[in-house]
């Protein structure tokens, strides 16, 4: 396989970057192949600095930079021979079979909508983000970030993504699926989560436990997947990145705090989109590059993209 990773994308790029596609090299499987999209005298320096042999990766050469500050779908436009949009030309062509990149999420998400485009029957794609439990596994969080308003429709197709990802990614045989609510009773709520409970409570897509609320979140005890919508999730996920900050600034050295740290996640996935693409974070170390790297090969290994196509041609639910 072919894993595709922007080397220019990012606020310490390119040094932070191919360190992380060097440190991932020895972690990766035997049919896996780095594809570094970026200024190749850039990425052969930092390989000699290194003492790497820059030999090891396929290097496309790219003369363009997509700047955190840029206007990300302008930017994506005139920009033709910036790392991120060669990279997802490649992704569209097949040439690569996943494509990573820590540089703008903006214009991350313009090659995802624009170029791969979303999976026929996806009515809005998502970001995802793990989370740590108190059980020390995982849960996953969608939205954070990409849809701040959600129609209970888009919602549904969230817990069919998220059980997904859950299954493929996080290893559960049968993912507990809950919506995020102002309480766990069925009737509380806005109209939107209603609606959505509505929906979800008779679902043969997947296993949907109900409402739950923040304080539940981290516990494990009820759900593996929790749904919302973007504007409710980034900042649910900005706190819980802000409660491993504070934990350091206090001199706290907790095990469970210390997995609220991003670097030991990699990125957030785009899902429903027609190629696995991960968004890793602007400030990424080589570690959460690494991460980032190897969570792009488990999505390829895996065929998430193919699974979730499945699973939308067996779901009985009108996602048209």
């Amino acid at each position: 396989m072919r894993i595709g990773i922007d080397i220019m994308g990012g606020d310490y790029a390119p040094g932070n970057i191919v360190q992380g596609a060097i440190d991932a090299c020895g972690r990766l499987g035997a049919g896996s192949q780095l594809v570094l999209f970026g200024d190749q005298r850039q990425i052969i320096a930092c390989c000699e600095k290194a003492g790497f042999d820059y030999s090891v990766f396929e290097i496309v050469h790219t003369t363009e930079v997509i700047e955190m500050s840029d206007h990300p779908a302008k930017a994506f436009q005139q920009k033709t021979d910036s790392s991120i949009v060669v990279g997802f030309k490649a992704l569209a062509t097949q040439a690569i079979d996943g494509f990573a990149s820590a540089g703008s999420t903006g214009a991350m998400l313009a090659g995802a909508m624009y170029t791969v485009r979303p999976i026929e029957g996806i009515i809005r794609p998502a970001i995802a983000s793990d989370i740590p439990l108190l059980t020390g596994s995982r849960a996953l969080l969608l939205d954070v970030g990409l849809n701040a308003d959600c129609k209970p429709d888009v919602l549904y197709q969230y817990g069919i993504l998220g059980a997904i990802y859950a299954h493929l990614m996080n290893g559960l045989e049968t993912p507990r699926v809950a919506l995020l609510n102002i309480g766990s009773e069925e009737e509380k709520g806005n109209l939107v989560t209603k609606e959505t409970f509505k929906l979800m409570k008779d679902s043969t897509d997947f296993l949907f436990v109900g409402n739950i609320e923040a304080h539940n979140l981290f516990s494990g005890k009820t759900a593996d997947v929790i749904v919302t919508d973007g504007f409710v999730g980034n900042i649910v996920l900005k706190q819980a990145e802000a409660n491993y900050r504070i934990a350091k600034k206090r001199n706290i050295d907790d095990e469970f705090f210390n997995r609220f740290n991003y670097e030991l996640y990699g990125g957030t996935p785009v899902l429903g989109v027609n190629a696995p693409i991960i968004i890793g974070h602007g400030a990424s170390s080589p570690l959460a590059v690494t991460n980032m790297i190897l969570q792009t090969e488990q999505a390829i290994k895996v065929q998430l993209v193919t699974k979730i196509k499945e699973a939308l041609y067996k779901s009985k639910t009108n996602i048209t």
